[in-house]
């Protein structure tokens, strides 16, 4: 059994690095397509922003170490199914530049794991609709809407000021709203790892195989997240930042809509102040999805046309498969490792 919690623990630290460079662009795309910093400065920069985000709470972590399926029915080989599926999917959706949800790919994969491992009773489908799919709707559109009203009212403040005075300006304020941004993704997103590895330790201990382990390493009052957790999760983040992911930053900066730095300042200010919001509440959002859509705010307050909905569309297309495919690559998953380990 340590043997399998500690490959649920590698895992897991894996599926929070390629989190991290899966999901770089979140935080720099905006600032690299305009120019304001070059690829390899910002993403060294988010990277170190990202570890200080993962390490001022734990409201995401509880929700998914309790809050979508009962620790008492969850086994190692349910996390490690679960870690499999959402590492598999986030490499697909990388390899082929799409910037799907890695938050989505992990709770789609966790139920996928807990279905084959359960039945579908086993998981929380009242927890997915209220933590996951209403988020899924809403933290894009505040976000949308966030991001064009201040794109409006930017708009007009500087409606009197030179061209030039304005491009440097906004330069200066997007380098503030990109780390801002990159903070705010540490606090969701590497949360949901430190989750899911306090969801393994849980399980460790209710198997009764905790025995002469240190207090340290276990969850404190039950469902705490341990401070190790804590810092590997925001460690392999940071570096998985820091590899980068020009892919997905690509496809982001430039492919949806062509950007100026102040059109990027609105994107990532709307972006990380909605993330930040989900994160104090405990609301495991996509991250993804948020800054997309933010991205699409600030173009449509230009005109409708400036965005290319096609590109979007396809992006679209990607977060409605995540849930169900992470899912069911995660209940194959388990269905293999079952006869092996169970």
């Amino acid at each position: 059994m340590v043997s399998l919690l500690v490959s649920v623990i590698v895992f897991a630290i894996i599926f929070d690095y390629i989190n991290g460079f899966h999901d770089a662009a979140n935080a720099i795309a905006t600032v690299v397509s305009t120019g304001v910093l070059p690829i390899r400065t910002a993403v060294i920069l988010a990277g170190l922003l990202n570890f200080f985000g993962a390490v001022t709470g734990t409201a995401v972590a509880k929700t998914i170490a309790s809050g979508f399926a009962d620790p008492a029915i969850v086994t190692q080989t349910v996390v490690l199914s679960a870690l499999i599926g959402a590492c598999v999917w986030n490499l697909i959706t990388w390899w082929y530049g799409i910037p799907s949800s890695s938050s989505h790919a992990l709770i789609g994969a966790l139920a996928g794991a807990v279905v084959a491992k359960a039945g579908v009773s086993a998981f929380k489908w009242g927890a997915l609709k209220q933590k996951v799919l209403i988020p899924l709707v809403a933290s894009p559109t505040i976000g949308f809407v966030m991001a064009f009203v201040l794109m409006i009212v930017l708009v007009w403040v500087v409606r009197k000021m030179r061209p030039a005075t304005v491009h440097r300006g906004s330069r200066r304020l997007q380098l503030v709203s990109a780390m801002s941004m990159a903070f705010a993704h540490g606090s969701n997103d590497a949360q949901k790892s430190m989750g899911i590895i306090t969801l393994a330790l849980i399980a460790f201990v209710k198997a009764g195989h905790h025995e002469g382990m240190p207090a340290w390493f276990l969850p404190t009052k039950g469902d705490g997240v341990p401070m190790w957790v804590v810092i590997a999760c925001a460690a392999a983040i940071a570096l998985g930042t820091m590899a980068g992911g020009t892919k997905i930053i690509k496809t982001m900066g430039t492919k949806i809509i062509r950007i100026s730095p102040l059109q990027g300042f609105a994107a990532e200010t709307a972006g990380a102040l909605t993330i930040l919001g989900a994160s104090h509440l405990g609301v495991p959002v996509s991250t993804t999805h948020c800054i997309n859509a933010c991205i699409m705010g600030v173009g449509a307050s230009k005109r409708v046309s400036a965005v290319r909905w096609g590109v979007a569309g396809n992006i679209l297309m990607a977060w409605v498969l995540t849930l169900p495919l992470s899912g069911a690559l995660a209940w194959v998953t388990m269905k293999l490792l079952g006869r092996v380990f169970e």
